[in-house]
């Protein structure tokens, strides 16, 4: 199993808002390592839903249902999305604050790629997540 994170403002589109939906494709990637990342997915891969501008905060787990295809937002074949699903909000958001105050942290891709919006989170860096949202 892999582990991921993915943005989201949350005035566009909130945890909340994917909840109410309870299954919804990821789109509107168009960044290439962004997609890249999208592409490597699998069914069962865990996801780390962060609210990112005004937020800056992980809130959600979301799990990958189905592996990328083409986005149905857009005519162009370069750009895919993956389905996924929420699994669980989590107990207490860990901030972006927090991920950077911890030396164990310290690689998280968030912290390095602070602009990507899909990318990979090592397995460590997703359980200290989940530590601090307890």
């Amino acid at each position: 199993m892999n582990y991921w994170l993915v943005k989201s403002e949350p005035g566009t589109y909130s945890w909340d808002d994917f909840v109410k939906l309870g299954r919804d494709h990821w789109d509107g990637v168009r960044n290439y390592q962004a997609r890249n990342n999208m592409k490597l997915m699998e069914v069962g891969d865990q996801v780390l839903f962060y609210h990112s501008v005004k937020d800056k905060q992980v809130v959600g787990i979301a799990e990958v249902v189905r592996t990328f295809y083409q986005d149905p937002t857009t005519d162009d074949d370069r750009w895919v999305v993956v389905d996924l699903v929420p699994v669980r909000k989590l107990e207490k958001p860990v901030t972006l604050a927090q991920i950077k105050a911890d030396p164990a942290l310290k690689g998280f891709a968030l912290i390095r790629h602070s602009r990507l919006s899909v990318m990979p989170v090592d397995p460590k860096h997703y359980e200290i997540v989940l530590e601090k949202s307890q």
